[in-house]
């Protein structure tokens, strides 16, 4: 038996965000608080979406105690906050922390027994839905708009903790790739191959089926295309990484990642590295490591990223095709090549002990063992 679960509606292309007040008040809802992140609210991205709200009439609150890698804190402030507003739902301004806080908020507030946040860990018995999200992206990577996941950060003990849960999924999601067309160049490259991670690991993934290969290989061909354009701040190449990170998150929310992520949330926990540039410098060089575990699944992401021949390529070149693309991709779009700055040496045994605990590890096509993490990590520095 296989499960998909994805947003009850969503909306796409330029223009989306106008459906935003419709959604709320058809569901008789009454004020919203507003989540997003200082620095979107300082440039006046959030107000793209706020002022929709105000034209509409709809009473609002904003919340932006949100970290790049929201905390624990942030998430009990996200609590606190919400009930001193006299709010009834959600609407999640940004990328994936704003997403993921309003998610926690969301489920926390619907079910008070997981207040410590803490327990919300891996597959929570969580009963009741999250009070309504409306969720709206400013970045094309993360698609924490469609997701069944959110990670928060313990920064006690310096780790991310994965959390899946049917009922967190926003019941709206806008893709509006013009609240994405004020992103910088470094945020569109990391955001993007965050996409493509999503979308190769959930490809590999051993949960991965006929349903989510059609999403996963629909979003390798669009991130492929579209990724370096936007980067240059290109119309055609924002649209095409809008709906490229989307379709990955509809396909990866319902079977699962892998490794790349696992080592990437133990390097945001400890260095609160960005988690796409994480995902990017990992990414190759995981794909190596699980190539013989991947059957000819690799010829399909090397054909899906443009090269051609691959109909003629032995098994061993079109393995090496696909890690290549992959590698030149990040490459042009400007994302280091090697952990050296990032990651210490004497870290390392913290560091893969962390993502051998991570709850995306599972799914990784290829079984691991702290010691192969731990050479990962090496190949790297």
């Amino acid at each position: 038996m296989a499960r998909i679960v994805l947003n009850e509606i969503s909306f796409h292309g330029a223009g989306s965000i106008l459906e935003l007040p419709f959604e709320i008040n058809r569901r008789g809802l009454k004020k919203a608080l507003v989540l997003s992140d200082p620095d979107l609210v300082k440039c006046g991205v959030t107000e793209k979406a706020t002022s929709v709200l105000t034209r509409s009439d709809i009473p609002f609150e904003i919340f932006s105690k949100i970290k790049p890698n929201p905390t624990i804190e942030n998430v009990l402030e996200g609590v606190d906050a919400f009930k001193k507003s006299g709010a009834d739902c959600l609407v999640a301004v940004g990328g994936g922390s704003s997403i993921d806080t309003a998610k926690a908020v969301g489920i926390i507030i619907a079910n008070p027994e997981f207040s410590d946040v803490c327990s919300l860990e891996g597959v929570a018995p969580t009963r009741k839905p999250s009070i309504p999200i409306f969720a709206v992206p400013t970045t094309a990577g993360t698609a924490a708009e469609v997701t069944i996941n959110y990670v928060i950060t313990d920064a006690e003990k310096k780790r991310k903790f994965v959390c899946v849960d049917v009922h967190d999924i926003p019941v709206a999601a806008f893709v509006d790739p013009d609240l994405m067309s004020t992103m910088p160049k470094g945020l569109t490259a990391a955001t993007g191959m965050d996409a493509l991670t999503h979308a190769i690991e959930g490809y590999i993934t051993k949960a991965a089926w006929e349903m989510t290969d059609m999403f996963h290989l629909e979003a390798i061909r669009l991130i492929s295309k579209s990724l370096r354009s936007a980067v240059k701040g290109e119309k055609e190449g924002r649209e095409g990484m809008a709906l490229g990170q989307y379709i990955a998150g509809m396909g990866f929310s319902n079977v699962g990642l892998g490794i790349v992520h696992s080592m990437a949330h133990a390097l945001g926990a400890v260095y609160d590295t960005p988690h796409g540039v994480a995902n990017a410098i990992l990414l190759p060089t995981v794909m190596e490591f699980n190539a013989d575990a991947t059957g000819e699944k690799y010829r399909e992401i090397a054909r899906a990223m443009g090269v051609s021949g691959t109909e003629n390529m032995s098994q061993d070149e079109y393995r090496r095709a696909a890690v290549e693309a992959v590698r030149k991709l990040s490459e042009d779009v400007g994302i280091p090549q090697n952990l050296k700055g990032i990651a210490k040496r004497e870290d390392v045994p913290f560091l893969a002990a962390s993502a051998m605990a991570d709850a995306c590890r599972p799914g990784n096509p290829k079984d691991t063992t702290q010691e192969d993490i731990e050479k990962l990590y090496l190949k790297l520095l």
